[in-house]
């Protein structure tokens, strides 16, 4: 067989997979779908004494800061880093249904590929409405993630190639899907946020098979690989670091430089984003998107242990 022969058998075997992956994950969204409009009771009122995420996932759990606080500042805390880690999940849900815009636009739509492409940006536009109503349930600022992160989210969405619009999909979609397993299983917790974590993780599902089949059919030379490390790595920092927004830390009477820096420095929340995301960092790994180029900012980010 030619090399042009295998390249045309290869192609053809991407294209049938493409297609029963899309296939499969349609038939679970027409099977399993959510409408959070109706599926989450938003007129329920929050149960006193109950926290909104684990404490152990706070950014300041274990600090001499969080030793000070009283109980119903610590769940206070955890409303307002709940609320900030949704508006993150908005911002990122916005560039990345224009991210699969731009996928579809330049596809067949008559195919299960483009379709379910198509069909993610539904559920994604579903999802920012759910994080937003929980935001405005909770009574707190929609904290979003910066005005930094927010305009370089400008510039990526409009120039992100393949290999960074999935692996940054993969791994913003990844760690926040480990954080709300966590949540959606812990029946201590407020069951409204427990509900809309529930929702997510069963939707977000089928977006990271989607996101990580396609990384896995990119193959990179050399050049390109260190190219797209060094922009995944720097997708990773600043997703990463707008995660809790300082402003969260004036709602316990902290000022938010003091916050930041706790934070910064706590090795318990350096530990905790280092679990929530090792699943995700192995994917990108396995993808060629992790080595000698971004490993450093990967641990500046917290998300890689030291000797990694």
């Amino acid at each position: 067989m030619s090399v042009i022969q295998r390249s045309r058998t290869g192609a053809d075997r991407q294209v049938r997979d493409r297609q029963r992956t899309a296939e499969r994950l349609l038939a679970s969204s027409a099977k399993l779908s959510f409408d959070p409009l109706k599926d989450v009771d938003w007129s329920a009122a929050p149960l006193p004494g109950r926290y909104y995420c684990p404490p152990r996932h706070l950014s300041l759990y274990g600090t001499e800061l969080w030793e000070r606080l009283t109980e119903e500042q610590r769940i206070e805390l955890s409303k307002h880093e709940v609320a900030s880690i949704a508006g993150v999940g908005i911002w990122f849900e916005e560039i990345l249904m224009q991210m699969l815009l731009r996928h579809a636009f330049d596809r067949d739509p008559t195919t299960a590929h483009v379709q379910y492409a198509l069909t993610e940006i539904a559920d994604e536009c579903r999802h920012s409405v759910m994080f937003a109503r929980m935001i405005s349930w909770m009574g707190v600022p929609a904290y979003g993630p910066g005005r930094l992160s927010h305009e370089l989210g400008r510039i990526f969405k409009a120039t992100s190639t393949h290999s960074q619009t999935f692996g940054g999909t993969m791994y913003v979609e990844e760690i926040l899907d480990a954080f709300q397993r966590e949540l959606m299983n812990d029946e201590s917790l407020q069951p409204l946020t427990r509900q809309v974590s529930r929702i997510h993780v069963i939707e977000e599902s089928r977006h990271i098979s989607y996101a990580r089949e396609e990384l896995q059919r990119v193959h990179l030379g050399p050049v390109r690989r260190r190219w797209e490390q060094l922009f995944i790595g720097l997708i990773v920092l600043r997703t990463t670091k707008s995660l809790i927004n300082p402003r969260v830390y004036a709602a316990v009477g902290i000022d938010p430089r003091v916050g930041r820096e706790a934070a910064r420095t706590n090795p318990h929340w350096r530990a905790v984003k280092t679990e929530l995301a090792s699943k995700v960092i192995g994917v990108l790994d396995q993808a060629g998107l992790v080595g000698r180029t971004n490993r450093w900012l990967l641990r500046r980010a917290g998300v890689l242990a030291a000797a990694a």
